[in-house]
């Protein structure tokens, strides 16, 4: 039995599955969008988002692959989900989704169909775009060095096909596999856990989505999700959704500290390190929220 009806929300607002609907345009966001589009507008090759795990790189790259119409691009979003993929495999994958009619077995036969499918993308006046996600499983030599050799297709003055990585930090070190491709890098971006301005707009924007008129979320609460949380995204929601739990259990309205803190207790934060911040810096937390609220209140 969930809680949606208890806080009259049209759907639970911190679940962790993907789902446009509930996309948050942190300014952060907003900026990496900007960044990697510019570079596949401009033709730069190869483009990489870092993060850390739990910032939202797959949401990012997901709306990334949305905000590529096809009109204007021929893209695709290849999800690598463990490390034993080889480069034929990669390679086929990108053929399929890059519209190449049965990819011959033989890789030189592949690549030369890949050629001839991303000069008909750029006749129609389109660019090819693929994006990774989770790229740091990409852990061979051979894997990067088929995509620095995915990279040499082009035209005179022109890439025929950009990449975007998209991974969490030790992405770096597995380029530096093959250091030419990681000398092709011409953009980087770095997504960061959200300020806590930020954090407190993420769970305002995610319960409007399921039409919650009043945050069921006490102002120490927030302050203490976003201390254990540390503004880590998925670690909102998922401390959210427990605490959201936990006050229907109690049949109450209100989300306590109280109840925030067993949650974090019982999810093992405490005991990894995400430890109850100073008393002093929970008070600026919460003074911070409060200024928040009041400049809402005010508009």
């Amino acid at each position: 039995m969930g809680y949606n009806d208890h806080f009259n929300f049209d759907r639970e607002p911190f679940s962790n599955a993907p789902n446009d609907k509930f996309y948050f345009d942190s300014d952060q966001h907003n900026q990496a969008l900007l960044r990697l589009k510019y570079s596949v507008d401009s033709d730069k090759g190869l483009a990489v988002l870092v993060g850390g795990v739990g910032t939202g790189k797959t949401t990012l790259a997901r709306r990334m692959l949305d905000v590529l119409p096809y009109e204007e691009y021929e893209s695709s979003l290849l999800v690598m989900i463990h490390s034993a993929v080889t480069p034929e495999w990669i390679m086929s994958r990108i053929c399929m989704q890059l519209g190449v009619k049965s990819p011959d077995l033989s890789p030189l036969k592949m690549l030369k169909q890949l050629y001839e499918r991303l000069l008909e993308i750029e006749k129609e006046g389109r660019k090819a775009v693929v994006l990774i996600d989770e790229a740091q499983m990409l852990q061979t030599r051979e894997l990067m060095e088929e995509f620095r050799g995915l990279l040499n297709l082009e035209i005179p003055d022109k890439k025929l096909l950009n990449i975007i990585f998209f991974g969490l930090p030790e992405l770096d070190s597995v380029m530096q596999l093959d250091p030419p491709l990681a000398q092709r890098v011409a953009f980087k971006y770095t997504l960061k856990p959200l300020s806590v301005e930020a954090a407190l707009d993420y769970i305002n924007h995610r319960l409007k989505v399921v039409n919650c008129e009043k945050t069921p979320f006490s102002d120490d609460a927030l302050a203490l999700i976003h201390n254990f949380s540390k503004g880590v995204p998925r670690l909102i929601n998922t401390i959210c959704d427990n605490a959201l739990f936990e006050t229907f259990l109690r049949h109450e309205a209100e989300v306590s500290a109280e109840i925030v803190t067993n949650v974090a207790e019982d999810l093992g934060l405490v005991a990894v390190g995400l430890t109850l911040a100073p008393v002093e810096e929970l008070d600026e937390e919460l003074d911070e929220i409060e200024i928040i609220f009041d400049g809402l209140e005010e508009k």
